[in-house]
């Protein structure tokens, strides 16, 4: 089950373009997928059945793709969102269900990280999936869109950058508090001042730090064109693009580097501890807005998934 970083099972993050791009490349339909939690129903179906148009008209803004290029994309995307519609939807209503069951009682940090591993284990298998179709793509890609995706990435980060600078810590903790209000809300309902108090004091404690996101994200970018530059110079099998392909992925969700890797641990535990604390600041009909809601979801995705019958 794919679930949001902050607090857990709150909401997708709406990340700026740019941000962790062949997460999307690789696991773009997954996400999509169930991205919607704690969205309107009628979203969650519109942008699952659109997710190979959506991924394409990513790829492209990225790439710049040539026509051959763009019907060999079209048809791999295709190829995902079928497998992933039969075999990972079933999967997502069978977590929801469980969630739906576990949400009236109270939880624990272990019990939200069990969920996070899951989520992990989730995008990994869908990244196994689009291997060998990311590698049939990679392979027919030109220096030139290369060129193309390296000014992509700086004008993104010149613009990331810009948003840093200007926003003090104190405007970036309200956006963010405004933020995980948001998601909590369109999961709980309206909150009480009790629960708005766990938030105020869990993102006043919390180690977030959109620089140390912001350096990791450019060593990803400099990772991507990396693996990509010897594709793009026909210097690779398609066996061997699906090889680098997959240690690039593995790098991205286990990233090399221990500082960073102690980061994101601590970052997880606290994000689950703050989720575990908030939820248990709710109240029975709170509670039962969040059921209520998984409930909604849950048949939509059975929806979207009889359509393989």
């Amino acid at each position: 089950m794919r679930f949001p970083v902050n607090f857990g099972l709150l909401k997708r993050d709406k990340a700026r373009p740019g941000l962790r791009f062949h997460h999307r490349i690789i696991g773009v339909l997954g996400l999509l997928a169930v991205a919607g939690v704690l969205q309107a129903c009628s979203v969650v179906k519109l942008a699952y059945n659109q997710a190979p148009d959506l991924a394409y008209w990513y790829l492209d803004t990225y790439l710049d793709l040539t026509g051959e290029q763009s019907l060999q994309v079209k048809a791999s995307l295709s190829q995902l969102q079928a497998w992933h519609r039969q075999t990972q939807l079933p999967v997502y209503i069978t977590a929801l269900q469980q969630l739906q069951q576990q949400l009236p009682s109270d939880t624990t940090a272990a019990a939200a990280c069990a969920v996070a591993a899951d989520v992990r284990s989730n995008l990994g298998a869908v990244a196994q999936q689009a291997e060998s179709l990311a590698a049939g793509v990679a392979v027919m890609l030109q220096p030139g869109q290369l060129r193309h995706l390296a000014q992509k990435f700086a004008k993104t980060n010149a613009e990331a950058e810009d948003e840093l600078q200007g926003n003090n810590g104190k405007t970036r903790q309200g956006k963010r508090y405004r933020q995980l209000l948001s998601r909590a809300e369109s999961l709980y309902g309206t909150l009480d001042e009790p629960q708005r108090a766990v938030i105020a004091r869990r993102l006043e404690q919390s180690r977030f730090d959109l620089r140390v996101l912001f350096a990791e994200r450019q060593r990803r970018q400099r990772d991507t064109l990396q693996t990509l530059q010897p594709m793009a110079a026909g210097q690779v099998s398609p066996a061997q693009a699906k090889t680098a392909l997959r240690g690039l992925v593995e790098r991205t969700l286990n990233p090399l580097e221990p500082v960073y890797r102690r980061y994101l641990d601590q970052l997880g535990q606290e994000n689950c501890q703050s989720f575990a604390e908030l939820h248990n600041s709710t109240t029975p009909a709170q509670r039962g807005k969040a059921v209520e809601t998984l409930r909604g979801y849950e048949q939509d995705f059975r929806i979207l998934n009889a359509r393989t019958l």
